[in-house]
């Protein structure tokens, strides 16, 4: 999925608010970097930020305000 559209759906997933997405995607980068499980496949060399973008572009995270 193009960044474009993975950052357009993850606006979805948080009502169209950039800095409830925001804050969304650096909790989950932290707890990735923590060492959680990610929620979708993921490529060899992919950032801990687009990983949390796509899940939340998924579904998969819930951002609550």
């Amino acid at each position: 999925m193009r960044l474009e559209k993975t950052v357009s759906e993850a606006l979805k997933q948080s009502d169209d608010n950039r800095y409830l997405l925001s804050v969304g995607v650096a909790k989950r980068v932290a707890q990735l970097q923590g060492g959680a499980k990610p929620l979708v496949e993921v490529a060899k060399f992919e950032k801990p930020v687009d990983i949390a973008l796509r899940e939340i572009a998924a579904g998969l995270i819930e951002i609550k305000a």
